[in-house]
């Protein structure tokens, strides 16, 4: 099997231009492809996790990734999957998240020896003149075709701005740019980029012929990807200072059991042979699959040591509903009131709430545990003295927890 034909076994490819010319050089190692990420936080997250195993899966099979940092993009902000405007960040905001991209892709994917490059669409998007860009490339570019791009009309409704409506062409100047400076003839994006990428591939077509060897692919998950990345507590991110190993862990832990199997075979380095007997799981067999699924993907972001860590720490918490690896907010003494503090401004404090009128919802639905104990009362309170030392454990639902001390 080749790596093509791997990667539409694992249930990653969605739409193809050009599929024989795409497996002939994907299979025999002779892509040089693109993936693009938009620096729109100081860290990648869960969504952009399947892009990143992607580009290693191809690496490893001796075709060369470009990962595009969109620090001129930025400027200007991703329509598609949004209902308002992306908030205009400055530069000095977008060079930090770029530096901070950096550093996290170098642990997927080998940037030693000229094997993958990280290049910046800043670097030709932020200097180009108004009047050649008209000229040059907006004439290639149907007004018409535009507006009927999926990720164009779901806007329309609400407003779409001139400054976003340029992002297709920002984005598709990327590709003819990267396929004449590197020598890149394949993208890979999301299913929610397709017609950007269509833009990108057919403008190198017009400018350069219709013979121009440039290739557009979409992955299956990119769009549920970007939902991956978000839970109701916040944002799911790569850098274990936002998000510790163990929540990480944690999240992988408890993904639906339909949804388990997939991330599985999609995310993990796993055999297929193996995986293909996993198919008949059910039941028990399922949480042992997403005991796999949060180990590999630990081990894949964070190291096989604090995989493990993350494991035992999960495995003590169920058993004994303590773990001295979980998450721990550490409470002052500035934050109590007469020495006491109350459960609903306890679940704020640790970040497993977002305001007090949410966390009485969580207790009066009986979402709410201290120390493996439900609490029903919304007045509860806990003394300062109680919470010192060893502190308590906090739980809202299933999947939420939180270790609580004083300081």
């Amino acid at each position: 099997m080749g790596i093509y034909e791997e990667l539409i076994a694992r249930g990653l490819i969605a739409q193809v231009t050009d599929e024989d010319e795409i497996r002939e050089l994907v299979n025999n190692g002779k892509a040089t492809f693109y993936i693009g990420f938009d620096p729109t936080a100081d860290s990648l997250h869960v969504g952009h996790f399947m892009a990143l195993c992607l580009m290693k899966r191809l690496q490893d099979a001796g075709n060369k990734p470009i990962a595009l940092i969109g620090g001129g993009t930025a400027m200007i902000g991703d329509p598609s999957g949004r209902t308002d405007m992306r908030q205009m960040m400055t530069k000095e905001t977008i060079q930090h998240n770029c530096d901070c991209f950096k550093e996290q892709m170098s642990r997927f994917i080998d940037f030693s020896d000229g094997k993958a490059l990280m290049v910046n669409n800043a670097d030709w998007l932020l200097d180009l003149n108004y009047i050649e860009v008209l000229r040059e490339v907006g004439a290639h570019f149907s007004v018409n075709r535009m507006l009927a791009a999926e990720c164009y009309k779901q806007r329309m409704e609400r407003g779409l701005s001139f400054l976003e409506f340029n992002y297709m062409i920002m984005q598709s100047y990327d590709f003819y740019m990267l396929y004449q400076k590197y020598g890149c003839n394949m993208q890979f994006g999301g299913d929610d980029q397709w017609s950007n990428m269509l833009g990108g591939t057919e403008l190198i077509r017009r400018k350069l012929g219709k013979n121009a060897c440039a290739m557009t692919i979409t992955l299956l998950l990119n769009s549920e990807g970007k939902k991956m990345g978000k839970t109701q507590s916040g944002a799911v991110w790569l850098d274990p200072k936002k998000t510790s190993p163990f929540e990480f862990y944690q999240y992988w832990r408890n993904v639906a059991d339909a949804d388990v199997l997939k991330c599985i075979r999609m995310l993990t380095f796993l055999p297929l042979e193996e995986i293909d007997k996993m198919d008949s799981w059910e039941g028990a067999q399922l949480n042992t699959a997403k005991e796999i699924l949060a180990f590999e993907l630990t081990k894949l972001v964070h190291g096989e040591e604090e995989a493990q860590k993350a494991q035992e720490a999960a495995k003590a918490l169920f058993s004994t509903g303590a773990a001295a690896d979980m998450p721990q907010t550490e409470l002052t003494e500035e934050d109590l009131t007469d020495g006491n503090i109350d459960i609903l401004t306890m679940l704020v404090k640790a970040g497993l709430t977002a305001s007090k009128s949410e966390a009485r919802r969580a207790v009066q639905q009986g979402g709410v545990t201290v120390d493996g104990e439900k609490i029903a009362d919304v007045y509860k309170t806990f003394a300062g003295e109680d919470l010192s030392g060893e502190g308590i454990v906090l739980k809202k639902g299933k999947k939420n927890f939180r270790k609580i001390t004083v300081k």
